[in-house]
């Protein structure tokens, strides 16, 4: 194998177990969602195939396609979001991952079109500041991936609501896509109970600033 080969080998078995982290988390259900992974120095990207159960998902399953949502290995068709994750991929040369889930509690801030508000460290630490809502797309062509690349410009969050649709999350690799997903749904939930509570206090934005930079700077092993 070269060097293309092996990595594509590699994110092929990487996305079946970044699939079980969504099903883990309870982001997704029966087939919906998807993760998928650029291949490092090709224009190539690697997708879950569509309208296939979780459980069924292997290796081999996976497709590779263009960086214009072109299959060029695989025996299944690729999930119907690869444009837009291939729009993505095109005009963000430093995401290596997208993830689209319908959490619930963030899928019920995208039906009412709201962004989630910095109410929470947690909000401040990986999303920078509130997370911000996409309009509503067509499924199927590239207008997700537009409305996602359009509404992140400018914003620390790695993850955007897309109204009336779910969530999709970026990061330099896949697993940070998954992460993003992940804590969007968590602080979606309890911003969400917040608001049925009274009114939540928004962090000021020093403060946003300071414990973004923290967490993104000296958390954890470096």
């Amino acid at each position: 194998m070269n060097t293309i080969e092996n990595a594509v080998a590699g994110l092929r078995t990487q996305l079946v177990d970044l699939h079980r982290e969504l099903t883990r988390w309870g982001l997704v259900v029966w087939t919906a969602g998807n993760v998928s992974a650029r291949v490092p120095d090709a224009e190539l990207l690697v997708i879950k195939p569509s309208g296939i159960s979780y459980d069924d998902l292997t290796a081999d399953t996976m497709v590779v396609c263009d960086l214009n949502g072109k299959p060029v290995d695989g025996a299944l068709s690729p999930s119907s979001d690869t444009a837009a994750h291939a729009y993505i991929y095109r005009h963000m040369p430093h995401v290596g991952g997208v993830v689209h889930t319908h959490s619930t509690y963030a899928s019920a801030w995208a039906a009412r079109a709201e962004p989630i508000p910095c109410v929470l460290t947690a909000m401040a630490d990986e999303f920078g500041g509130e997370i911000p809502v996409g309009p509503f797309a067509r499924i199927g062509g590239d207008e997700i991936g537009r409305g996602v690349v359009e509404t992140l410009a400018g914003h620390r969050s790695p993850a955007v609501l897309m109204k009336n649709h779910g969530v999709f999350a970026i990061g330099p690799h896949p697993l940070a896509a998954v992460k993003a997903a992940v804590m969007c749904e968590d602080v979606a939930r309890t911003a969400h109970l917040a608001h049925a509570l009274g009114r939540p206090i928004p962090i000021p934005p020093d403060e946003v600033d300071r414990l973004h930079d923290r967490y993104q700077n000296v958390y954890g092993q470096r």
